[in-house]
């Protein structure tokens, strides 16, 4: 039976080519899709699963709240972790570790140095009880029981230790900073499964108080929250998490500073699941990546999926219930011999079936070509392996099930149902519901399309707007150089600004912080008082001498910019300005921040600039001289501006830069970074998006138009004789092609109705996460409605066209 199912499935696909080749690519085009973004969510949905009561752990993290918002902190003070572990109940385990930037290692043996070796941690004894690792050489009880012990991951060692086996690496030497002697104790195997517990080197915490990390390691200051000091815990039940966290809050009150409360500046501690953990847009993951993943951009992705597969299943419905009329002898030859209704509607669900394996089959290529397509912004680890793992070909049979029932099911009752006697005495009527079904399937379709097209158009205006919007400041021609952090000698810096200065293409160069607009943030709390009122607020603070604003060609709008490197001085923006209360920047000038030892003069207002992305609106900043030098050097970038009228000379002039870097810096990487490239990067999501806007757009319409030509195929077929008729009586060739198309492009009308304002009410609210922002012109919406209408008319002339060209004559005789 099943065999003769498949035979004569196969039997009439071959013979209705042309509509099996459409249902075949729009099904593959929707599955590939599918294939694709189930590949992304899956991976990124099983991440640290595997840990054992992964259900039970959770990080502690820290949420700051005040009048002006919210702030949040993936770190904890460090008093926190001895009250957990001694006085909050309903913990089972606990571990905190500290996450570490060391500049260098030496491996002892061979006198050979590592530079900045990242996912390097200093952990607690217990670390190695709450993860569960493979443990290949060592012992898990004493590895980091004592100062000056590391443990090092089968990755690490092999690279420490390329000739040596994992036994004989133990009771190797390992040096930090060359003043930091460590002894590896043990060798883990990196975890095999998807995680963002990815550390590779693992120091005893002990040993971290001889590191530069020293004052933070011991840090028993309650309002001092680093993102480094890291906090799990787990539970005893699933019941304890309120309990916890009530005692959490109350920890959090306990130890609230008076200044907290007087500007009701609120601390609380918050308890994110382990399964949070790699979505958290509000706090970070510590495996030093740069992607990102976010759980909104993963459901646009499945609606996005969906919809493809929807619109592929509406074009195999259309072309199949279009088609009925044409299987009716057949279907009423089949009920005379005895065929049931169930047996029919089984024969028409395994061509669907068959349809769909091919289409999965062609999918499969497709999506390794997506996979490569997207490659910019998806993970490493996600790779056309994944297609082998069992639960994601559980999930593509699951997926071509459903689409066969989807798609082949109403098709299949619709041909079942045609009567016997009707059918063999010609008196088959079309049934109106089918064709008002079809229509409805038609509409919807280019709803979607129409959709996605407004959708494309308006994200690359907003892009294209954000990219090209004057920051403030200047970007072209600006690079910086990022000194190695661990060296506090402002002499080597200076030495290496002397030698740039020497390169002809350089045109001036300044030391500082970070660039005007960056992903650091540096902040501070500042109190003005005049007597009648206290005005608090939070001051961003940005480091840089005093060629610093000319170089980025900031203005000043009074006052001049900070004296010395050393001196303490505020240049404030002008959005501080407003918050002060001056009516203008000359007013600022001499008015004192802060009080007794913290009085600070503003010597000068800058016109504002965007620190940050367009996302978010200008802060209060103050730029200000290198503070701390004898503590800490916050001058730890130089910032170069070149000539720009010698850009074809830029690549010359960078190695001539990178070869004074060797001779000062030789034991650290060289790596130069372009302004306008890293205000790119705050757009690297909207880039993203833009790319699968795009995609989505042009798979939709082409599923809708190779639908839409199918129908017209069809419907042109049936009506042959109709224009043969039409022609012999005068018709044009204008009025053939308008009569066979206006009722479908009827519908593309009503589709760009009710696409328009969907469209709009999406657009503009996500648009409200902008501070600035483009209009939704009404020309979007035009060339979206007339561009569809104008392709599908192009679409349907192709046929209708050459169908009303052919000589009547023949149409009526083969009639």
């Amino acid at each position: 039976m099943i065999r003769n199912f498949i035979k004569i499935a196969w039997r009439n696909i071959w013979k209705n080519k042309l509509f099996s080749t459409i249902n075949v690519i729009s099904l593959a085009i929707g599955l590939s899709a599918s294939f694709v973004i189930g590949l992304m969510v899956y991976y990124d949905f099983t991440f640290d699963k595997f840990h054992k009561d992964a259900d039970l752990i959770y990080r502690i993290t820290t949420v700051y709240s005040s009048p002006e918002g919210e702030d949040y902190n993936y770190g904890v003070s460090v008093p926190l972790i001895g009250e957990v572990k001694q006085n909050i109940t309903g913990i089972q385990q606990s571990t905190a570790f500290f996450t570490a930037e060391p500049s260098r290692v030496m491996n002892a043996s061979f006198s050979k140095a590592f530079n900045n070796p990242e996912k390097v941690i200093y952990a607690e004894t217990d670390f190695f009880k709450f993860l569960d690792y493979e443990w290949i050489a060592g012992h898990s009880e004493t590895a980091i029981d004592a100062p000056n012990k590391v443990v090092l991951t089968e990755n690490r060692a092999k690279k420490y230790f390329p000739n040596k086996d994992y036994n004989d690496i133990l009771g190797e030497t390992l040096i930090y900073d060359d003043s930091v002697s460590t002894t590896v104790t043990g060798i883990v195997a990196n975890f095999k499964q998807r995680t963002d517990f990815t550390f590779e080197e693992i120091i005893s915490l002990e040993t971290g108080k001889q590191s530069y990390m020293q004052d933070q390691l011991t840090d028993d200051n309650w309002n001092s929250t680093s993102s480094s000091t890291q906090f799990f815990i787990k539970l005893n039940d699933k019941k304890a998490k309120t309990t916890v966290q009530q005692q959490l809050n109350a920890v959090a009150k306990k130890n609230e500073s008076e200044n907290a409360v007087k500007y009701s500046s609120h601390r609380n501690f918050y308890l994110q699941p382990l399964g949070e953990l790699h979505f958290g847009e509000n706090y970070g993951i510590f495996d030093f990546t740069e992607y990102t993943p976010n759980k909104t951009v993963l459901v646009s992705l499945l609606w996005i999926a969906a919809f493809l597969l929807l619109l592929g299943c509406i074009n195999f419905i259309n072309l199949n219930t279009a088609q009925a009329t044409q299987r009716a002898k057949e279907i009423g030859i089949r009920k005379t011999l005895g065929s049931s209704k169930k047996q029919l509607i089984s024969q028409f669900l395994s061509e669907t079936f068959l349809l769909t394996l091919v289409a999965a089959l062609l999918s499969v290529g497709l999506a390794a070509g997506l996979l490569k397509v997207f490659a910019d912004f998806i993970p490493e680890g996600l790779h056309f392996g994944l297609f082998a793992d069992p639960l994601i070909i559980m999930f593509g049979g699951v997926l071509i099930v459903i689409i066969s029932l989807l798609s082949g099911f109403y098709p299949a009752l619709v041909l079942s149902s045609f009567k016997p006697v009707s059918v063999l005495k010609n008196r088959i009527v079309s049934n109106n519901s089918n064709v008002s079904l079809r229509k409805g399937l038609i509409v919807f379709q280019f709803v979607i399309a129409q959709v996605f097209i407004i959708s494309t158009i308006a994200v690359g205006r907003q892009i294209h707007f954000l990219m090209k919007k004057d920051m403030g400041f200047k970007t072209e021609a600006l690079t910086y150089i990022k000194t190695p952090w661990m060296d506090g000698s402002l002499q080597k810096r200076q030495v290496l600004i002397e030698k740039l200065k020497t390169i002809p293409q350089v045109e001036s160069v300044s030391l500082g912080g970070s660039p005007p607009a960056s992903f650091s943030i540096h902040a501070t709390s500042v109190v003005y008082m005049d007597g009648q009122k206290e005005v608090r607020s939070d001051l961003q603070l940005l480091y840089g001498d005093d060629t610093y604003l000319n170089l980025y060609d900031i203005k000043l709008l009074a006052g001049r910019t900070v004296r010395n490197d050393t001196i303490h001085e505020y240049v404030i923006n002008d959005t501080y300005r407003n918050i002060l209360g001056f009516k203008t920047p000359a007013e600022a000038i001499g008015q004192v921040l802060g009080q007794g030892e913290n009085a600070v003069p503003i010597v000068g207002v800058m016109e504002d600039f965007n620190q940050r992305s367009l996302k978010s609106k200008i802060e209060p900043m103050a730029l200000i001289g290198d503070w701390s030098r004898k503590r800490y050097s916050q001058f730890n970038t130089i910032h170069i501006q070149w000539n720009e009228n010698s850009s074809g000379n830029w690549s010359t002039a960078i190695a001539k830069a990178e070869e004074a870097w060797q001779t000062i810096y030789p034991e650290s990487d060289f790596k130069m970074e372009f302004i306008d490239e890293t205000v790119a990067k705050f757009y690297d999501k909207e880039s993203s998006m833009t790319k699968l806007l795009n995609w989505a757009t042009g798979l939709s319409v082409l599923i809708s138009c190779l639908g839409l030509l199918g129908l017209v195929i069809y419907t042109t077929e049936r009506r042959v004789k109709e224009i043969g008729v039409r022609k012999i009586l005068g018709a044009s060739l204008t009025q053939l092609n308008l009569l066979l198309c206006k009722d479908f492009l009827l519908l593309i009308g009503i589709a760009f109705i009710i696409a328009a304002p969907l469209a709009w009410y999406g657009l503009h609210n996500w648009l409200q996460d902008y501070a600035y922002k483009t209009t939704l012109s009404w020309w979007i919406f035009a060339i979206s409605g007339l561009g569809i209408i104008v392709l599908a008319l192009i679409i349907m002339s192709v046929k209708t066209i050459t169908t009303a060209m052919k000589n009547p004559v023949e149409s009526l005789r083969t009639e």
